[in-house]
């Protein structure tokens, strides 16, 4: 399984909510490409990031700072947040992130999502950001009635790359991760999944291998955030935690 460092940008900084409400925002770090470089250089393979601003807004915002580590690090760059177009999809995918985040727009254009899996295999990822056990969109302001299960099965045979699974209640809030919800995911479709939200700990991470190496199709990855700015973990311990 590949660890992921998260970097979520909020007025151009990187910052950490609480259960995805922006009120809640703790700033870590002022340069973002700094924190960045610092994660790549402690052995982190993938970086995670996150337009908070540019969720909410429906269009990039952070789009500065997001260059601004592009050209920081050399490891592979998934990007997500107000990604909602095909032109900001080709925008990026042309300055060197490896692989774009679809959220909001995987419930309502599943169009876009398909479209650009045709463009660019392998490098769709489509976030399904879950409030008891429904869709959350638009910075998980709104909640819909969409499943997590049945958004999923809709990308099944389109080439969507991975699935990124975040339980809303568990991001930011340092109470474990929702390990059976995402185990179910991955057990129920062909597609890859990652599990972010909750983790706290090496324990943590040793109960997602477990758990993983237990289910019929193994997790992909682990995205953590605010646990690697509180020091409760460090990467180099998480990705060896979760090296097969």
């Amino acid at each position: 399984m590949i660890f992921l460092p998260a970097i979520d940008l909020k007025d151009g900084r990187c910052v950490r909510l609480v259960q995805g409400h922006m009120a809640s925002a703790t700033v870590f770090a002022d340069d973002a490409a700094a924190q960045a470089r610092a994660f790549a250089d402690a052995g982190a393979e993938w970086l995670h990031i996150v337009d908070l601003n540019g969720a909410f807004e429906g269009k990039p915002i952070n789009g500065k700072v997001v260059q601004q580590i592009l050209w920081a690090v050399r490891v592979p760059v998934q990007l997500g947040g107000g990604i909602r177009t095909m032109a900001t999809v080709d925008f990026w995918l042309g300055h060197n992130v490896a692989r774009i985040v679809l959220g909001t727009a995987a419930l309502r254009d599943p169009a876009l999502v398909s479209a650009a899996c045709r463009r660019y295999p392998g490098q769709i990822a489509v976030g399904i950001d879950a409030r008891d056990g429904r869709v959350a969109t638009v910075g998980w302001g709104n909640v819909s009635d969409v499943t997590v299960h049945d958004l999923a099965k809709r990308y099944e045979g389109v080439g969507v790359a991975m699935l990124i699974h975040t339980d809303i209640e568990r991001d930011g809030a340092m109470k474990g991760p929702n390990i059976e919800a995402t185990v179910a995911l991955a057990e129920a479709v062909s597609i890859p999944v990652i599990l972010s939200g909750g983790v706290s700990s090496l324990d943590d991470l040793a109960a997602i291998r477990t758990a993983s190496r237990a289910a019929k199709r193994p997790l992909a990855g682990v995205i953590a955030g605010r646990a690697l700015y509180d020091g409760r973990l460090d990467v180099a311990g998480a990705v060896a935690a979760l090296r097969d």
